[in-house]
This record gives C-alpha cells, structure tokens and sequence, in this order.
C-alpha cells in the first residue's frame, strides 16, 4: 500500500508541475503578445509623426512661397503713397500670426496621443 500512496503522490506532484508549466508558457505568451502589440503601436506612432512633420514642412515651404509673392504685390500697389505702412503692416501681420501659431504648438504639444489621454483621466 506504501508503494501506492508514493505513485500516487508522484503522479500529482507530476501534474502540479506540468500546470506550473503551462501557467508559465501562457504567461510568457501574453507578455510575447503584449510586446509586440506595444511594438505595433511605437512603429504607428512612429508613422503618424513622420506624416504630421512633412505636411506642416509642406504647408509652411507652399504658405511662404504664397505669401512672399502677396507681401511684395502689396508693396507695389502702395509704393507711392505708403509703401512704409503697407511693409510695416505686413511685417506685423506675419509676426502676430507666428505668435499664434506658436502659442498653438505650445498648448497642443503635451496633448498626447487621444488613447493615451484618456487613459489618463
């Protein structure tokens, strides 16, 4: 009977080790599937920054090629009477514009990703 009991106890010590086992192969799958899933989302993020940097350089190279040709035309309509003034004005115009666009970039920046943000709360 004593040779029962030990192959008894050897079968279930067998069997706590192999769910050890398979607890530990699932685990180590889940934090596998976690990484790349985690991998996933640095490479679309990755993307989605490469995207948003050549559009605004594209917006600004197209805007000042736009706006040079516009500041210089209205130069001209007013080169007699108040070139000066049509200058100056044009020169503050640009400037409050950069001011607001930089306040912009400076509020949007710590922004986050929207998943990300209301993870946050």
């Amino acid at each position: 009977m004593a040779g029962a009991d030990s192959t008894a106890g050897a079968a279930r010590t067998g069997g706590l080790l192999r769910s050890v086992k398979q607890r530990i192969g699932t685990l180590a799958a889940t934090v596998q599937t976690r990484l790349q899933l985690l991998a996933n989302d640095v490479h679309a993020e990755s993307l989605r920054l490469a995207q948003k940097l050549l559009l605004g350089a594209g917006a600004l190279i197209f805007l000042v090629c736009g706006v040079l040709p516009l500041t210089f035309l209205v130069i001209v309509l007013f080169w007699g009477s108040t070139r000066v003034l049509a200058s100056g004005g044009s020169a503050l115009l640009y400037f409050a514009i950069g001011a607001a666009l930089a306040v912009t970039a400076a509020r949007t920046r710590n922004c986050g990703h929207p998943v990300v943000r209301s993870e946050r709360g």
